[in-house]
């Protein structure tokens, strides 16, 4: 017993002198001053610190266009939330490239000046948010945005039961300075199957009853309290937004030449999105350009 007291001393001594190194290696974690200068910060899992983002990707949510209920509905939840009054985690979900994403990164031009600021922490990370959480506790002046992108898991995910936990079920109350914000493909943020909704059922008094497994897949998506739809777009839609991209880019084309490019890019994508629409514009500006040189 003695002899593997002593491993068990020295294994402890490496661990500690290893932490030590990575900390030495990855700076000092966000300071007072990171949070007063930055508006974005990220949870680096290797050393278990928030490290700031010096130039975030910013977007203006003037430039969304065709989800402008969804939108006021975000706005109005994160002023309340700034404001110090009563206010919601936010599950923002819809097709692919409708700008869920990019609404949650338009708050901060808008709100960063008043205090509020974003954490983005990967799905992976996610087994760390007690962590995550008590580091931003600290942080009492500030409003932190918990941004989790593309969130969607599948059955058995430890990941799952932490976030749970954050929103709601933990007997340790989430910190009043933060709210967690979720962009996803899915409702639900879990796969859903025929074989459950066969196993709904009756009860005695005529009502209703999901299976188990469904009940668990609502469990985490009804712990958000505002839930926003980012649905697909119409072709209307879709042209305004390049209409939007390219006076912004200066393109020079006709209305009419420009509409039936932009149809055929994305005829060829199988996608008429606001994505779809940036990266026809980025490519059209780019063969202009060249044109001009």
């Amino acid at each position: 017993m003695s002899r593997l007291s002593r491993i068990a001393e020295r294994l402890e001594r490496v661990l500690d002198l290893a932490e030590r190194a990575l900390l030495r290696i990855a700076g000092p974690g966000a300071t007072a001053a990171d949070f007063e200068r930055c508006w974005a910060f990220r949870w680096d899992a290797s050393t278990g610190r928030l490290l700031p983002v010096p130039q975030p990707q910013l977007f203006s949510l003037d430039d969304l266009v065709g989800v402008a209920r969804a939108v006021e509905h975000l706005v109005r939840n994160t002023e309340q939330f700034v404001a110090g009054v009563p206010s919601n985690h936010v599950l923002l979900f819809g097709e692919r490239g409708t700008g869920k994403s990019s609404a949650i990164r338009g708050l901060l031009p808008r709100f960063g000046p008043r205090g509020l600021r974003l954490v983005e922490v990967h799905k992976q990370d996610l087994l760390q948010l007690p962590a995550v959480l008590d580091a931003l506790r600290l942080a009492e002046r500030y409003r932190f945005l918990l941004f989790c992108d593309d969130l969607s898991f599948d059955v058995g995910e430890p990941q799952y039961r932490e976030l749970k936990a954050a929103l709601e079920g933990s007997v340790v109350a989430p910190p009043a300075n933060v709210r967690i914000a979720a962009t996803s493909n899915r409702r639900h943020l879990m796969p859903e199957s025929m074989e459950e909704n066969r196993a709904a059922r009756l009860d005695g008094g005529g009502q209703l009853r999901l299976a188990e497994s469904a009940e668990e897949k609502l469990a985490l998506a009804d712990r958000f309290g505002l839930v926003l739809g980012f649905h697909g777009f119409d072709q209307a839609t879709y042209l305004e937004i390049v209409d939007r991209y390219a006076r912004k880019a200066g393109i020079p084309l006709s209305r009419e030449q420009l509409h039936a490019e932009a149809l055929r890019w994305a005829l060829d994508r199988a996608s008429r999105s606001g994505r779809t629409a940036r990266q026809f514009v980025d490519d059209l500006a780019g063969r202009e350009a060249l044109t001009r040189a």
